[in-house]
């Protein structure tokens, strides 16, 4: 696309996922040695968590229509379910009109808002995320309703109804808790092998 290799886009799609922005990434690339503007790598990041963001569209129909098959990623592990939300800020351009003779500069407005998180991984009989093992990270800007339908694709496509165990993670959010036994029904979780636990921190939290 545009010149750029698929182990470019790779590299470029890693870094700017690992760096806290484009201008350091853009900078790491240097290091590396290709040689890109901010711009380019801004525009390659952007076209590349949008084909994420349709493959993922496209495989979230496709369990609404029951065609996902199930994985075998879960099967015979202890699974661990977290969820929780998170704070972003996010920068919207204003339109103002441009004066004769004054320097135009473009004003935006910042919000707060609440992305929707999960994470899902292997856990040992401690706890502890499986050695060997990496997390699956997922979120939204939707709402809850939409986060708790993505932990159900995700557990199914993954085999979590085939898994020793199932543990929900969270603080005592009511937008968590009430929708639990939903994912449970619709990922074909068996209730008896599922437990919920209140995360430690925000207990002890709570108790102070």
């Amino acid at each position: 696309r545009k010149g750029a290799t698929p182990a470019l886009q790779n590299q470029v799609g890693r870094l700017t996922a690992l760096l806290p922005s484009i201008a350091l990434a853009r900078d790491e690339l240097r290091r590396q040695g290709p040689t890109l503007d901010e711009k380019t790598v801004h525009r390659m990041t952007r076209q590349l968590g949008a084909e994420v963001v349709a493959t993922r569209t496209r495989d979230l129909q496709r369990f609404r229509d029951g065609r996902l098959t199930a994985g075998l990623e879960m099967a015979d592990q202890h699974v661990v379910a977290e969820v929780d939300g998170g704070r972003v800020r996010i920068r919207t351009p204003i339109e103002t009109k441009k004066r004769k003779g004054v320097k135009h500069r473009r004003k935006i407005r910042v919000e707060w808002r609440e992305p929707k998180l999960l994470i899902l991984y292997l856990s040992d009989r401690k706890g502890r995320m499986l050695k060997g093992t990496r997390p699956w990270i997922d979120g939204t800007m939707n709402g809850p309703d939409h986060l708790m339908e993505l932990m159900a694709f995700h557990l199914h496509r993954l085999g979590a109804a085939r898994a020793k165990a199932v543990s929900f993670v969270s603080d005592g959010a009511p937008w968590i808790w009430n929708r639990l036994d939903w994912v449970t029904g619709r990922a074909g979780l068996d209730p008896k092998r599922t437990e919920r636990v209140l995360d430690c921190y925000h207990a002890a939290h709570h108790v102070s």
